[in-house]
């Protein structure tokens, strides 16, 4: 093992803590303040209108962010994978894709919202009050987005090239130069809403500028002229991995949307009317941003720490550093509820001034809508810890939960039921709500975690001793579950002398990540298709992307040594450039694998079907993932055999006879060279 997991494994959890998620913290503050700044100076420049005028153009600003991440985090997933795959070319192609579909997505958005702004602001609920400050902001910030959405899209990149602290610089420049611009432009030039945009700008292409000259600099691989050229195999696969990404900034367009356009509508019908709500409430909004930030950054930095340890099955640490969390974000949660109780009008004071209705409602809102923002103590670290142990299903429904399954149905129902209160109502019942949902996964989550060792077994030997082949050639093996696969290659490595590599994976896995054998025998072969909706809040490799990573080394490693037969574990796409493999596929009928599940495995016959279902569900994702490929799709395999009408044994000798042939048919190419 390496250094860095060692210290996973055995330093103090607190000084890990301290060490990975300072840095996610710094980088996540940035991006709130980023926001908030404008806003600030517009405040005491403008007034509350120019803020509502931002509140409402905030949205265009995060869909483009949206498709920026998506290329960004997802090339940076594509970069780790293909140097995990010791493939430097193809991630190097991946990375010059993404650059260029960037550029092109980048300019395109700058046009169309340029010429659409009007129709985008309406969906966004502007006003008529707001209108004129929202078009004059909204077209300046247009021309920034290819800044803007290349910029961000390099620096997820940077971060994954191995060069965290040269992205948080460029990220921190852009911060600091739109601090020092805003006042300039607003009150020495006297330009508004206008000058914020301008500085705005101004910043974003310092970052991108920063970012850029990167390009020529990059650690892990080489960009030539022709690695821009757009692939655009590599785009979708480069997209799929960072869907997540994509999602959660949606999430927060939808939510806004409505939001806007219910507070417009029922502030209208109240003493504060239509501005003051969607003003109001979008600071508030930044502001709560702000506690998430950190809150994040805190369970982020602890993700590789729990996964690592959950693994090796050091539970006690899993829970010390789930704790640990979880008192930290709860401090940092009661502090921030404090204060809004407490301050808000000297919170909403920092944003400049107001008349009475928008001093009484600003106090209304941090008060009402962040009541239980103490929840989000424990709601967003138990998500990350959920997606750190690798159950993606229950990490995506905690990622959801609060904006999309439970915020904006209160809105419109509580909404409809009392006014502009209704709004406020929201956000407390959308956080206890999620609240709930989280405490009680983590408590029978935790509850399931019982004391273990890491288990360090001997390496079965891995040489064989009987071999018939005078070529080199190896066997791969997938199989439906039940479909007697297995013993197939089992039947086949001893018809032929050679070794079966099934298990032995396994162990070797186990003793270079310290991921515990059962764990990995739990989760590797097998993917949700809820993982590709939750990847991550915080780009890095997942347990399950390090298992593909290292199982795929040991593969080549064996099939560059032996003779074999490998079974699952897409071997055959992996060694799909070899010319002496031979990849087959076994199936048979469900009523066969039923007899096969119930009769081997134990299963009980009413529970075996929906088992064999969903294990096949899985494999097949997981293919699919790390391929681009259909499982079952016989042009993958040289041969796809029912098991149940051959039987094992002559399945097993009809693989035989492919080999020999395999095996003549290479005999006579080197005879022919």
């Amino acid at each position: 093992m390496d250094k860095e997991e060692n210290i996973l494994g055995s330093e103090k959890i607190g000084n890990l803590i301290r060490k990975f998620s300072i840095p996610c913290i710094i980088s996540l503050l940035v991006n709130s303040l980023y926001n908030i700044v404008d806003q600030i100076f517009i405040g005491w420049g403008v007034g509350y209108l120019g803020n509502g005028a931002t509140n409402v153009v905030f949205p265009i600003t995060m869909i483009c962010l949206a498709f920026s991440l998506m290329f960004g985090d997802g090339a940076s997933s594509y970069l780790s994978l293909k140097l995990g795959e010791k493939k430097k070319e193809d991630a190097a192609k991946g990375v010059g894709s993404v650059i260029t579909i960037s550029i092109i997505i980048a300019i395109l958005f700058c046009a169309v919202t340029l010429i659409f702004l009007p129709q985008f602001l309406n969906i966004f609920g502007c006003t008529e009050a707001l209108r004129d400050y929202a078009i004059g902001y909204g077209r300046i910030i247009a021309i920034g987005i290819p800044f803007m959405m290349i910029g961000t899209t390099l620096n997820s990149i940077i971060r994954a090239d191995g060069s965290p602290k040269y992205a948080m610089t460029s990220m921190v420049a852009g911060a600091i130069l739109n601090i020092i611009l805003d006042p300039v432009f607003i009150f020495i030039f006297n330009m508004g809403v206008e000058g914020a945009a301008i500085a705005t700008i101004f910043s974003q292409f310092i970052t991108f500028a920063i970012n850029i000259v990167y390009i020529k600099k990059f650690k892990s691989i080489t960009l030539s002229k022709d690695k821009f050229k757009m692939q655009f195999n590599i785009i979708r696969r480069v997209m799929a991995l960072g869907i997540s990404s994509f999602i959660t900034q949606m999430s927060f367009v939808v939510v806004i949307a409505f939001e806007n356009n219910l507070l417009g509508k029922y502030g209208a019908q109240s003493k504060y009317g239509s501005e003051i709500p969607i003003t109001v409430l979008g600071i508030v909004m930044k502001i709560s941003q702000i506690l998430n930030s950190i809150i994040i950054g805190i369970a982020a930095g602890a993700q590789p720490i729990v996964g690592y340890n959950y693994g090796a099955k050091k539970y006690d640490r899993v829970k010390t550093t789930l704790k640990l969390v979880l008192s930290l974000s709860a401090v940092i949660s009661v502090i921030a509820f404090i204060l809004f109780q407490t301050i808000p009008d000297k919170l909403i004071a920092i944003f400049g001034s107001g008349d009475e209705n928008y001093m009484d409602f600003a106090c209304l809102a941090f008060r009402t809508y962040l009541l239980l923002c103490i929840c989000n103590g424990i709601q967003i670290p138990s998500g990350i810890f959920f997606q750190a142990i690798g159950k993606s299903s229950k990490s995506a429904i905690l990622s959801l939960s609060r904006q999309i399954l439970f915020l904006v149905p209160a809105m419109m129902i509580l909404g409809n039921m009392f006014g502009i209160m209704g709004i406020l109502y929201s956000g407390p019942v959308a956080d206890g709500m999620a609240f709930v949902i989280a405490v009680i996964l983590l408590t029978i989550e935790t509850k399931s975690l019982k004391n273990g060792t890491p288990t360090n077994q001997a390496l079965i030997d891995d040489t064989s001793t009987d071999n018939k082949l005078k070529e080199q050639i190896i066997v791969t093996v997938s199989r439906e579950y039940g479909s007697g696969g297995r013993y197939v290659g089992r039947l086949v490595a001893d018809k032929l002398g050679i070794k079966l590599y099934d298990k032995e994976f396994i162990e070797k896995v186990a003793q270079e990540t310290g991921l515990s054998e059962e764990y990995i025998e739990s989760n590797e072969q097998k993917r949700e298709k809820t993982s590709n909706l939750n990847n991550g809040y915080y780009v890095g490799l997942n347990n399950a992307d390090e298992l593909f990573i290292k199982e795929s080394e040991l593969i080549k490693e064996v099939a560059d040594k032996e003779s074999c037969v490998i079974i699952g574990r897409c071997a055959d796409f992996i060694l799909k450039d070899k010319p002496n493999v031979v990849k087959v596929f076994i199936y048979s009928e469900m009523e066969d694998k039923i007899k096969r599940a119930t009769e081997i495995y134990g299963f009980d016959k009413d529970k075996a079907q929906k088992e064999i279902i969903r294990i096949d569900k899985l494999r097949a994702n997981h293919y699919k993932y790390y391929t681009e490929k259909e499982w079952k799709d016989y042009s993958n395999y040289d041969i796809c055999i029912n098991s149940d009408i051959l039987g094992v044994e002559k399945a097993a000798d009809l693989i035989c006879q492919i080999v020999s042939f395999k095996e003549k048919t290479l005999e006579n190419k080197e005879i022919t060279v």
